[in-house]
């Protein structure tokens, strides 16, 4: 087969391209002692392993919330629903002091935050962090899970949110 199109290594076609390839949406949060912190990883990726349990996402290395949830004993991991639509800009805002108002949330004991009506929520631990360019790659350790095939998760493809019907 010839290939009739050139290959190009250009950083705006390649994130153009791959705004193509949907992914799942998280939002990430714990309680630290200056208050509820949040952050969203449009990179989450589950299924890293299963036995023991790990998922992953990849944050850019200029976030300036990841250095301190990055402290936290334990991270709530909320994949978002359809029901978070309208809030999720706001979660990711960098208004660090408004992100979470008008949003509701459950707390686990270890300080682990979670957004309520979310499609899977994950208690999680970090495992391992590894540079990867202008980000790092971070896999969390699930220590425990709850999902609720009631709610459909979003998904960001092209650059937007969307639903990802059931």
């Amino acid at each position: 087969m010839t290939l009739t199109r050139d290959f190009t290594s250009d950083p705006g076609e390649m994130k153009a391209a791959f705004s193509g390839f949907p992914s799942g949406v998280a939002a990430l949060a714990a309680r630290l002692p200056d208050g509820p912190t949040v952050m969203i990883a449009s990179s989450f990726s589950v299924g890293v392993s299963y036995e023991p349990p790990m998922v992953s996402f990849a944050v850019q290395r200029s976030s300036t919330t990841w250095p301190a949830l990055s402290t936290a004993p334990a991270i709530g991991v909320s994949i978002l629903g359809e029901s978070h639509a309208e809030k999720t800009r706001q979660l990711a805002s960098r208004d660090k002091q408004s992100r979470f108002a008008g949003v509701e949330t459950g707390e686990a004991p270890s300080g682990a935050i979670f957004l309520l009506d979310a499609p899977c929520w994950l208690e999680c631990a970090i495992e391992h962090a590894y540079p990867a360019g202008d980000h790092d790659i971070i896999v969390l350790r699930v220590l425990a899970m709850m999902s609720d095939d009631e709610r459909n998760p979003l998904v960001w493809h092209r650059q937007s949110l969307k639903v990802l019907p059931a």
